[in-house]
């Protein structure tokens, strides 16, 4: 055999084991897990800015928007599960369609919700809560923040973190009552001062069972900011260790 066709059949063997990879890897993306990171603080003290997750593709089955570039191949769900209050969920901004967003669903079809005076009232019943200590942190400038914490249990038994930094009197802590739409969901940040969520309609809304792109299940990754990509010395300062393999509650 000549040196040219080696070199030719060495080339065509690299360029399909390129494809075999990148094959394997959308594959596994699309039906499987998806890496997430979280670029905002409405989520804290339950995420914080500079977490990286897997979240789960078949926990809800599947919709156009499980696919690269939400490609429109079908419509509604396949595999459908339904998600359960309280589940950390990745979705699709229903007004485009089209940017990521990160909240806990708060309530399900039918459900009627109200925030008043600060208190999350679901199908007109308070939901209980239990202040704890207070969230204290440092952003990347080194700033001490603070805020009220809670511990909220919704009604299915659900416990997880919630955050108040303006008290009671946020501008969202007195809203209208929502009814969610049938086939729709109610999605609330847990820094509930500083979350653009479904209580905003004009901005988020309801969303759309279709909308749903997966479960936060694991933080594999994080970091708080104050190492620049150039900083190498800075790296192991700037690495949130603790926060390795946490799974998301």
């Amino acid at each position: 055999m000549s040196q040219s066709r080696k070199a030719s059949g060495g080339v065509v063997e690299t360029i399909k084991t390129v494809v075999y990879a990148v094959l394997i890897a959308v594959t596994v993306r699309t039906v499987a897990f998806e890496p997430f990171n979280i670029p905002s603080g409405s989520m804290i003290p339950s995420l914080l800015i500079g977490d990286y997750l897997f979240v789960s593709k078949y926990s809800y089955g599947y919709s156009r928007h499980s696919l690269p570039m939400s490609l429109g191949l079908f419509e509604g769900r396949i595999f459908e599960r339904i998600p359960e209050r309280g589940d950390v969920v990745v979705f699709k901004l229903p007004t485009d369609n089209r940017t990521d967003y990160i909240k806990r669903l708060i309530g399900l079809p039918g459900d009627h919700i109200q925030m008043i005076r600060g208190r999350l009232f679901i199908n007109g019943t308070m939901v209980e809560r239990q202040q704890i200590e207070d969230y204290v942190d440092r952003d990347s400038r080194g700033n001490l923040t603070r805020g009220i914490q809670y511990l909220e249990t919704l009604p299915n038994g659900k416990v997880h973190r919630i955050q108040e930094l303006s008290g009671d009197d946020g501008p969202m802590d007195n809203t209208l009552e929502y009814v969610v739409p049938a086939g729709h969901y109610f999605m609330m940040g847990d820094n509930r001062d500083n979350s653009q969520d479904s209580r905003f309609l004009a901005q988020v809304g309801y969303v759309p069972a279709e909308n749903l792109v997966g479960k936060a299940q694991v933080i594999f990754f994080s970091v708080d900011g104050s190492a620049a990509l150039w900083e190498i010395w800075k790296w192991p300062m700037a690495i949130r260790w603790n926060h390795f393999l946490n799974m998301v509650n």
